[in-house]
């Protein structure tokens, strides 16, 4: 997908790229594959395959939200900033936290946002299951992209979400028993929606879970990782 198509198909999402964001997102291109060759980001570095894989994927999330008004959202083990950064470009009204336990790609973020100038982001440094534990019922929406098992990801993500907010991790293809984890009812959350889609042009699946937090989660959630690893909800 070059940058052409990649407008095009955002277009069908009812996204208008300006032409500063489009800077925005060829300058951040560049600096993920400069940064590539010195520290392990990601193993997709041809352009076309980062405008699909990585920009348009992320930016799937708005097939369900509209994510144009001011709201919070928190990325959990964002990696190279994916799905978090492109959303920051795409949509400068949404307040982003971007959470890593890795302090290389922390300090490649934090260079992402000071070229790009962006603004209302924040990138932290920190395991997610230590900055739920502080953060406690603070974001609107809180997403994570290839992170963990469904139920270890509920424990990161869940804790973080405001009631009525939502967790929206993205997968590829979901295994039925992740979504029959326990996990759902212990930290009082549900599943309203299960968005299942493919990539254009290369046609793998994906899917994007709706989750809905319908209570504040026991303060005993979530565990250390250790114990979650031990004995998953």
């Amino acid at each position: 997908m070059n940058p052409k198509e990649f407008e095009e198909a955002l277009k069908e999402m009812k996204i208008d790229l300006t032409s500063l964001q489009k800077q925005q997102l060829e300058t951040y291109y560049e600096l993920l594959v400069e940064y590539n060759k010195v520290m392990n980001l990601t193993g997709i570095v041809e352009k076309e395959d980062v405008y699909l894989k990585h920009f348009y994927d992320s930016l799937t999330l708005a097939r369900d939200f509209d994510f144009n008004k001011e709201m919070t959202l928190c990325d959990v083990g964002t990696g190279a900033g994916f799905p978090g950064m492109v959303l920051k470009i795409c949509f400068p009204n949404l307040k982003i936290t971007l959470v890593d336990s890795l302090k290389k790609r922390v300090e490649f973020l934090k260079k992402v946002v000071e070229v790009l100038g962006l603004q209302g982001i924040e990138v932290v440094p920190d395991r997610a299951e230590e900055y739920a534990r502080i953060h406690r019922e603070t974001f609107d929406f809180v997403t994570a992209r290839a992170v963990a098992p469904l139920s270890t990801l509920l424990e990161y993500c869940i804790p973080i979400l405001k009631i009525d907010g939502y967790f929206l991790p993205m997968k590829g293809i979901l295994k039925i028993e992740e979504k029959e984890t326990k996990a759902f009812s212990i930290l009082h959350a549900v599943l309203e929606k299960e968005d299942c889609f493919f990539l254009p042009k290369e046609n793998s699946k994906r899917t994007i879970l709706v989750i809905r937090k319908m209570a504040k989660t026991p303060f005993s959630f979530p565990r250390k990782y250790a114990e979650m690893k031990k004995k998953p909800l």
